[in-house]
């Protein structure tokens, strides 16, 4: 039976692309792109042609029906963002969600992702945290983040680099100025950088130098209190 596979491709730099992602790529009998030209760049730099199909954000509500059937009639599909892993902060859930409805087989590749280098690049607590991905662009910006105060899990989101300073602010506002905060931006990139600090001294460097590039920030987790343990008398029953 014909599958929907789902294939990280390169955050940055193309070198990063897995060998069976490659081979799937080559296999199947079509491609979706979330944007054709920046996915037909990375197929002529993988000696690839295959036909391309436009799933994006725009579309995806009207499309995924469409192409559920395609892999229906036996056609395999690979669906692939501008960069990463389908599905994170990019098109996927609904094409996917739509397959396995219907029965539809759906494979999905490891690969590139930015948060997981962010993260563990931070030197913050890894073996919790939570993704919140984009913050709404307009209205929704602070609500979102006063649900996010008394997270004790490592936090992480993604910004455009014109919203970064905005956006630190709004932290500083939410989590206080001397929440320590990692900032990774241009992830595998000529200019990969990652700045580390209180929220108040990263917004004091990003106020100096202009934020360029695609950006993640991982916010601490609010401290955890220690409770007061009562001391056991041995002598007592």
């Amino acid at each position: 039976m014909a599958k929907l596979y789902l294939v990280p491709t390169p955050i940055g730099n193309l070198d990063d692309i897995t060998l069976r992602a490659v081979e799937v790529l080559k296999s199947v009998d079509v491609i979706l792109a979330e944007d054709t030209r920046t996915t037909s760049f990375l197929l002529r730099h993988l000696g690839i042609e295959k036909p391309l199909k436009s799933h994006h954000k725009f579309n995806e509500h009207a499309t995924a029906q469409f192409f559920t059937e395609m892999v229906a009639a036996g056609r395999d599909v690979a669906l692939v963002s501008d960069a990463g892993t389908p599905g994170i902060s990019d098109p996927g859930f609904l094409l996917v969600r739509t397959c396995v409805e219907q029965g539809i087989e759906v494979e999905t590749l490891p690969g590139a992702t930015a948060l997981i280098p962010a993260l563990v690049n931070s030197g913050f607590p890894c073996d919790r945290f939570c993704f919140e991905g984009f913050l709404p662009q307009k209205k929704g910006r602070m609500k979102h983040l006063e649900r996010c105060i008394d997270e004790e899990r490592t936090m992480i989101f993604y910004e455009s680099p014109y919203r970064v300073v905005k956006c630190l602010e709004q932290f500083a506002e939410c989590f206080g100025e001397d929440r320590m905060i990692s900032v990774s931006r241009e992830l595998t990139k000529k200019f990969e950088e990652t700045v580390r600090g209180t929220i108040g001294e990263v917004l004091a460097h990003f106020c100096e130098h202009e934020p360029k590039g695609e950006f993640v920030l991982v916010v601490a987790g609010k401290p955890v209190k220690k409770k007061k343990t009562e001391a056991i008398d041995d002598d007592q029953d």
